[in-house]
């Protein structure tokens, strides 16, 4: 999602301020970490002693084919599942042609309530070190009130089907060859704003708690088996889910973020992926929710949202096409 950052009360400007004030430093700390070249797992070899396929659920654009990219590039094999087949017959084709490796594409709706069947059928004889539960949907760029959601019903059964169903279910079929093994990994992708109750986006990022919770959960039960999980919630990344905001110093390009949050990958049972996103989750959590859910705060986030929309954006879903 795009960092609101709008001049709205006193409080939240001192933060903000205080925010951009270090932001140098913080980078140039960043820059400076050699011990993490030590700290921190060597990509190259790690995931492949996992297993010889990763699967990556929302893999046509964004946060998910950066994933499929970089996972392919240290060697893996790539399973790729989103609801387009034109989109994913040219991400296997780019991938394939730069990397070497064999991708499969599985056609998958995951709005859906009984797909699961047939996306286990083929993946049964798969060895899958690596599974990224990326696949998500946010009901409507432009925040509105619970009750003001276009079409509610079918909006909240798409929301548990696609960002909470969707994980676990991918979790249960692959878990169990994991635990067999005696190792794997399994990312699930968060959000940024689940860090406080965030109103306006109530129902998308409540279901991002719930992968927060259900990853750090799941990695107590099975850190002793050899199996590391981890929940990555980020903040800004230029996405079509997030408006495409522009790149800047606290909003990446997908691919970069990957790169920074697979060094994080050892780092906890959850990382925001980069320093700055840390960063911007520990102010988030200064605010007092009291200055967060004020009126004047929500209005103006909300103005500042449909200011820098297109008008064809506004009240669409946005999902991995």
């Amino acid at each position: 999602m795009g960092v609101f950052t709008g001049t709205v009360t006193p409080s939240l400007c001192h933060y903000v301020q205080t925010f951009r004030v270090q932001q140098d430093r913080l980078f140039a700390l960043d820059a400076e970490m050699d011990f993490t070249e030590q700290f921190f797992i060597s990509l190259e070899t790690f995931f492949t002693s996992m297993g010889e396929w990763a699967v990556v659920t929302g893999a046509s654009e964004g946060i998910g084919r950066a994933y499929a990219f970089a996972l392919a590039e240290r060697g893996m094999n790539i399973v790729i599942m989103s609801r387009t087949k034109s989109t994913l017959d040219q991400v296997a084709k780019e991938i394939s042609n730069s990397t070497g490796q064999k991708v499969r594409v599985i056609i998958a709706d995951f709005t859906d309530e009984n797909i699961f069947g047939e996306v286990e059928e083929q993946l049964k004889d798969l060895c899958v070190g690596v599974l990224v539960n990326n696949v998500g949907i946010l009901p409507s760029f432009i925040p509105y009130r619970f009750l003001e959601s276009e079409d509610l019903d079918q909006t909240i059964t798409k929301v548990i089907n696609c960002n909470v169903k969707t994980m676990v279910k991918m979790c249960r079929m692959i878990l169990p060859q994991m635990d067999k093994r005696r190792k794997g990994v399994i990312v699930n992708i968060s959000s940024g704003i689940a860090s406080v109750p965030f109103p306006l986006y109530t129902l998308y990022a409540a279901s991002k708690i719930f992968v927060e919770r259900f990853s750090q959960g799941l990695q107590a039960e099975y850190e002793n088996r050899g199996i590391l999980i981890q929940a990555v919630a980020p903040f800004g990344v230029c996405t079509r889910m997030a408006g495409y905001q522009p790149p800047n110093s606290v909003t990446f390009l997908p691919e970069d973020f990957v790169k920074n949050s697979l060094q994080y990958l050892r780092a906890g049972n959850k990382t925001h992926g980069s320093i700055c996103h840390i960063v911007l989750g520990w102010i988030l959590q200064c605010i007092p929710l009291k200055v967060l859910h004020s009126d004047s705060l929500l209005q103006g986030m909300q103005n500042y949202v449909k200011k820098t929309t297109q008008p064809a954006a506004s009240g669409t879903s946005f999902k991995e096409p």
